[in-house]
């Protein structure tokens, strides 16, 4: 791309930060860069005409884990770094709801559930067993026990009578999220400019200063911050593998009573009220590898896994029709932390977010931020 005098003095030169990707995360670091470098230009690279990949894509959970998720986690990682990973999702969910406010957020406190098949006896049994050492474990983070029995007041069909609440789990607008985070970013007497439509394809540490290349357009940069989560992997980022999410909505359900967020499967699948409609997701353990991919879409054995679910556990006798399919693209590994690290003196990241960006995404892009200086 040709660019004019205006266009290299107005957007690209003398930049003090560059982040690539306007998710959660990268709009997150920006705000606490402009927090603590009121005066720095600051442009944000988005690839996507929307946030790609999960941020305007996800379920809208303020979760930080179902019980069979902690409890399987604690199976890999030790208790103090399950414990910091539950802090660091719940902190972010509170940093979120401060900076925005739960009216923009349309945050609903309405708690969330586990719901267990009828042939998971023995893992509802195990989850029983081990719900005081999980909630003495996490108390400290929370001030309280975060996990509880509760009855199946919401019809599911072929599932255990008991379900596991957490009265402190929330859901939120996942759209009005992301316009009250693009609001605040573009606004006050600083505005931050952010580039849609621009990839970043090629960049070079030169020591002062970072060679930038783009699809369109090179540019340099005093420091480089990535914030692209499941597609960190195409920019070299070691430790990330893009995980695509596929999800659905019905249309409207008169006097549906479900209300809340919900789990099934260590969080293979997940639903939730939207008004009178009932968002699903999940299904991505039926093709593990199939899934490991940054190309959006649907595939005939997720959806009509996701439709059997409804059918016959979520609304057993009730008529529903598909509304509408999409899909988003999450950054996961074999550990749960977020990889939070600098490549070298000018260049940093902030990825793999394993499903959490929501709760996560904020707190990750304050640390991102706070590697841009360390």
């Amino acid at each position: 791309m040709e660019l004019s005098y205006w266009e290299l003095k107005t957007w690209l030169d003398e930049l003090d930060f560059c982040i690539v990707g306007s998710g959660i995360t990268g709009l997150s670091c920006a705000l606490e860069l402009r927090r603590t470098h009121p005066g720095a230009r600051i442009l944000i690279l988005e690839k996507g005409i929307f946030p790609q990949g999960a941020s305007t894509k996800n379920a809208g959970f303020a979760c930080f884990g179902s019980l069979t998720e902690i409890l399987s986690d604690l199976d890999h990682h030790s208790e103090d770094t399950v414990a910091a990973l539950v802090s660091q999702r719940w902190k972010g969910i509170q940093l979120l709801r401060q900076r925005l406010g739960d009216q923009a957020l349309e945050y609903k406190a309405w708690g969330g559930y586990e719901i267990f098949r009828k042939t998971d006896t023995e893992v509802f049994d195990h989850c029983m067993h081990e719900m005081d050492r999980v909630n003495a474990l996490l108390e400290p983070v929370f001030g309280q026990s975060c996990f509880r029995p509760a009855p199946n007041r919401f019809g599911f069909g072929n599932i255990l009578p008991k379900l596991i609440l957490n009265p402190l789990e929330g859901q939120l607008h996942t759209g009005k999220m992301m316009q009250a985070l693009l609001h605040k970013v573009q606004g006050g007497p600083q505005p931050i400019l952010i580039l849609n439509g621009v990839a970043l394809t090629e960049y070079i540490d030169l020591g002062e200063r970072v060679a930038v290349s783009t699809n369109h357009f090179d540019f340099k940069v005093r420091k480089l911050l990535i914030a692209t989560n499941g597609f960190a992997g195409s920019l070299g980022v070691a430790g990330v593998k893009p995980a695509r999410a596929q999800v659905l909505i019905t249309g409207p359900i008169p006097g549906l009573s479900i209300q809340g967020t919900f789990h099934m499967d260590e969080g293979f699948y997940y639903f939730r009220n939207v008004g009178e409609r009932v968002l699903l997701g999940g299904g991505r353990n039926l093709n593990p590898e199939g899934e490991t991919t940054r190309e959006f879409g649907q595939t005939p054995l997720i959806q009509g896994s996701l439709e059997n679910l409804l059918r016959e556990v979520i609304l057993p006798g009730i008529p529903f029709q598909i509304a509408h399919r999409w899909s988003g693209i999450m950054g996961v590994g074999s550990q749960k932390k977020p990889i939070i690290a600098k490549f070298s003196d000018n260049v940093a990241c902030g990825v793999r977010l394993g499903g959490m960006g929501v709760a996560i995404g904020s707190h990750v892009g304050m640390e991102l931020a706070g590697l841009a200086e360390a």
